[in-house]
């Protein structure tokens, strides 16, 4: 068994003191000591909101604030941060980058959203990533993606089939679109027969409503959590032993013809 915390919160655009106070804030209202190890999942660029148009401005140098900031919480209270991007600053450019923190404070792994959605104009002023994010975390493989990157069911399915077990993934999603939102995170459920916890921001900013229901789906898709379109959070205990006694029942990876799937 692991346990997820899923952090929805809003975000202010360009404030990075009051969103860490609000991340703080959210673990002091929400968090309860356990012995079963505990990952937290934060909203997309929960740092600074979309800023991303002044980078050099708003930007986390290389996330080194970001990594310090989580280590920290990680240490106090003992959880992995996987999943919640930040906004970061490179010598290559802005990406948009999820981080992975264990229970120790120490940085583990990233990644960066490998697909940049022209609506937010995230490709005039962020990097693409050109890799995908794993790591072990009690004993089962996971992974983190970022909002767009939920469309391209092809870039996660090689998550599925690399190991994972279960896929983190960390969005600022409207409320316009929220319906498309349910429907792609049940297929990727169903589809890859992993668990999915993805966890969207609330609130208002640049004249576009978040729209919250963040959720945990099973390997079968069915719910276990669903937060509502307001300021949420929960503790959900969820047991990724199912999912390969679901994928060992279907077989689906083993009588795939990649062959045909080639353009």
């Amino acid at each position: 068994m692991i346990r997820i915390g899923v952090a929805q919160i809003d975000v202010k655009i360009g404030d990075r003191e009051a969103n860490y106070r609000r991340v703080e804030k959210w673990m002091e209202e929400y968090y309860t000591p356990s012995a079963t190890e505990t990952v937290v999942i934060l909203p997309e660029i929960w740092d600074v909101g979309y800023a991303i148009e002044e980078p050099k401005k708003y930007g986390d140098p290389d996330a080194k604030q970001a990594i310090e900031f989580l280590g920290s919480l990680a240490k106090k209270y003992n959880v992995w941060f996987a999943g919640g991007s930040v906004l970061a600053q490179t010598a290559e450019g802005a990406f948009n980058r999820a981080l992975v923190i264990n229970p120790k404070g120490e940085y583990v792994n990233h990644y960066d959203k490998a697909h940049l959605i022209p609506l937010m104009d995230e490709d005039k002023y962020l990097k693409d990533g050109k890799r995908e994010c794993l790591f072990d975390v009690a004993g089962l493989t996971a992974g983190c993606v970022i909002c767009y990157d939920l469309r391209f069911c092809e870039w996660l399915r090689l998550y599925a089939l690399h190991g994972a077990k279960v896929l983190f993934i960390s969005a600022e999603w409207p409320t316009i679109r929220i319906d498309h939102w349910r429907a792609l995170l049940k297929a990727r459920a169903i589809e890859n027969m992993m668990y999915v916890v993805a966890c969207n921001r609330v609130g208002n900013s640049k004249n576009t409503e978040f729209g919250g229901h963040s959720v945990i789906l099973d390997p079968w898709g069915e719910i276990v959590y669903e937060a509502g379109k307001n300021e949420a959070g929960a503790f959900i205990e969820i047991n990724p032993e199912q999912v390969q006694q679901i994928r060992d029942h279907l077989k689906v990876f083993e009588v795939r013809h990649p062959e045909l799937y080639k353009e």
